[in-house]
């Protein structure tokens, strides 16, 4: 039977999760509809979700359409989850992204379809909520064709819009030739000698649906059922199904992570090839790692089944991998997407309540943070705290109520901070030398700190022969290099440099006669390891750097006449318009504005523009700050800044 992995994705409120419920509906998996008002649907399944109306984890339910099985993912919609679309994307055959016909076009609509875009994945693009009051159909179609693609085939026409009578007619009309044919050379050619057939016009479509060249769109109700026929149609005839050989090397990727009511990992996988079985020995993560299948259940019609083994193209819930993380391969390795969407760039810090179990905490945050690798832990072992990094206000709500309902831990915040980055200003270099005061350490290290291009990361290259001394020693000085850039000289993440070493050198094996190996004559890891942060924070103090903000750009839409009051307030936060462009009745302004005042300008926004206001924003890059105190983060290691507190920690001397 075929197979097709479908992603559901939306702006938050479009309608994706409600969607969810009547397709099963429509597909007979489900008797009653669940209401997301009610904390009923199926995909919903977290107290905090149903107590919120909104999807904070990604979920999959299956259903059949005729003779396809469509596994569906329902994914969050609020822009401070992106991290859970983030991995759905990758085990995705095709999408269906929701778009209001109310609110239209929105901010994360936007973020999203240009992530499909970029992967190619194919959609079709469903407009929901033609019977709500103030639902428009031929507005958001050119909406969709200006702000999302021009690609884009409208399936039929709406009537009755804004009532419960809504319907949705299907029918391609001739706008979809000319679509077509500006993808379609064979199409062209047939329109030009006007032999263009019914037949040969939906073989088109479909061919460049999968081939993610064109968009079809289809409307209706996610409430009344107006249009579901259609759209299933659409998904079972446009989508291109699971591919994949049954007979291959097993080859998945785990998008989900989640413990069951033991506290054991359960993985969420896609099976991209070969067949997975229980008692079935795969390797998982990184190199050399294993783990043993003990459990596998597939989903069917509207629930998960125990199965013996998951086939080529399914989705599976796996045990048995304990140390399974989020974004690992099982099998064979499969070439990752890599990041799509911008890091986390807000960060605070967990301020447990007075009857707090601290280890408590610290084991409830580490196990939220391998359902979630993107809340980044940072735990200050001298100040008892720590601190995660985020991407909203309403996510930190989330993390606050998690750890109250699932764990029973009371947890407030501290202020929501920027996460900043430092970057070399220019060149510096340092070196100590091996049996030479004041360096305690039995090697040699010397290194050479530049400035990078932007976004380039970092990188460690050699300027010595590698055969000058064992591999070991130089991979301990790369690994600690890396470690130490964690917290430069204002305690931030330094990053766009290149660290060159310019010297090494170490004391060979040194033994007694019929005696064993004299440590305290002979170099070792350790010598490097704590050597290294000393000499590359010495370089950092030669080069210098400087701490740059995350910053977002920003669109915001608005009635004209609210000008006067909007520009004021952006100023105070900070925000730069850089454009400002008058359309009709209204204004648009695109410009940067700090991340850490976003959720400011999101409050104040309605009052400002008689809720008529309409804000989009996304991470565009880092900008130095040349205004007030510079941040300083507290840091967290052994401070190399300072030597002689550093080597009482590290080796309890503090050298000649």
């Amino acid at each position: 039977m075929p197979l097709l992995n479908l992603g559901i994705l939306a702006h938050v409120d479009a309608g994706k999760t409600s969607l969810t419920e009547r397709l099963l509906h429509t597909a007979g998996v489900i008797d009653e509809i669940g209401s997301v008002d009610a904390g009923s649907t199926r995909t919903d399944t977290l107290a905090l979700e149903r107590q919120r109306g909104i999807t904070i984890k990604s979920a999959v339910v299956s259903f059949p359409v005729d003779d396809v099985t469509v596994n569906l993912i329902d994914t969050p919609g609020h822009p401070d989850f992106i991290a859970e679309v983030e991995r759905v994307l990758g085990v995705l055959d095709g999408a269906v992204l929701v778009v209001s016909a109310v609110e239209g076009v929105q901010a994360q609509t936007r973020v999203l379809m240009r992530t499909l875009h970029r992967l190619r994945i194919p959609t079709l693009v469903f407009v929901n909520k033609i019977d709500r009051r103030g639902a428009r159909y031929e507005d958001v179609l050119r909406a969709i064709s200006q702000r999302l693609t021009a690609a884009v085939v409208p399936m039929g026409s709406a009537t009755g819009l804004g009532t419960r009578a809504a319907r949705f007619t299907p029918g391609l009309g001739p706008a979809a030739l000319d679509v077509l044919a500006d993808h379609d050379d064979d199409l062209l050619k047939a329109y030009v000698e006007d032999t263009v057939s019914p037949d040969l016009l939906r073989a088109s479509l479909t061919a460049r649906t999968r081939q993610a060249l064109v968009h079809p769109v289809y409307a209706g109700s996610a409430i009344t059922g107006a249009g579901m026929p259609a759209l299933l149609d659409g998904i079972k005839e446009l989508l291109p199904a699971a591919d994949g050989d049954p007979d291959g090397p097993v080859s998945g990727t785990v998008f989900k992570v989640e413990r069951g009511p033991a506290g054991e990992k359960i993985a969420y996988a896609r099976i991209f090839s070969g067949t997975l079985r229980i008692r079935d020995r795969v390797p998982c993560g990184d190199p050399g790692r294993e783990g043993r299948i003990t459990a596998i259940s597939v989903f069917d019609h509207g629930t998960d089944v125990r199965s013996d083994a998951v086939p080529t193209g399914r989705i599976a819930r796996l045990w048995g991998l304990a140390d399974i993380r989020i974004g690992d391969s099982i099998g064979e390795p499969r070439r990752p997407y890599g990041r799509l969407f911008a890091p986390p760039t807000l960060e605070t810090v967990v301020v447990p309540g007075p009857a707090a179990d601290r280890r408590a905490l610290h084991l409830a945050l580490t196990q939220l943070a391998e359902q979630d690798p993107l809340i980044g832990l940072r735990h200050d072992e001298v100040r008892q705290e720590t601190s995660v990094s985020l991407y909203g206000e309403v996510q930190k709500e989330v993390v606050q109520a998690t750890l109250a309902d699932e764990y029973g831990l009371d947890v407030g915040f501290r202020e929501t901070t920027p996460l900043c980055i430092e970057r070399p200003v220019g060149t510096g270099a340092a070196v100590e030398f091996n049996k030479r005061d004041p360096n305690p350490f039995l090697a040699t290290v010397g290194l050479r700190v530049d400035p990078a291009p932007t976004g380039s990361g970092t990188e460690f290259r050699l300027e010595v022969e590698l055969g000058s001394m064992p591999y070991a020693f130089f991979k301990a000085v790369e690994d600690t290099v890396r470690e130490t850039l964690a917290q430069g000289m204002h305690g931030w993440q330094v990053t766009d440099c290149t660290v060159t070493m310019t010297h090494c050198g170490y004391s060979p094996r040194q033994s007694h006669a019929h005696q064993g190996f004299d440590k305290s004559m002979s170099s070792t890891g350790a010598d490097f390891r704590g050597l290294t942060p000393l000499v590359l924070i010495e370089a950092l103090r030669r080069a210098d750097t400087r701490v740059h903000e995350p910053m977002h750009r920003f669109r915001l839409e608005a009635p004209a006449d609210t000008l006067g009051a909007l520009l004021p307030v952006l100023a105070g936060l900070r925000a730069v318009p850089r454009t400002t462009e008058s359309r009709g009745a209204d204004c648009v302004l695109e410009g940067t504005v700090p991340a850490v005042h976003v959720h400011a300008l999101e409050k104040q926004l309605p009052g400002l523009t008689r809720g008529e206001g309409e804000l989009e924003s996304a991470f565009d890059h880092y900008a130095p700050i040349a205004h007030g105190t510079v941040p300083e983060r507290p840091r967290t290691d052994h401070n190399p800044f300072n030597r002689k507190e550093y080597l009482l920690n590290v080796t309890r001397r503090v050298g000649s």
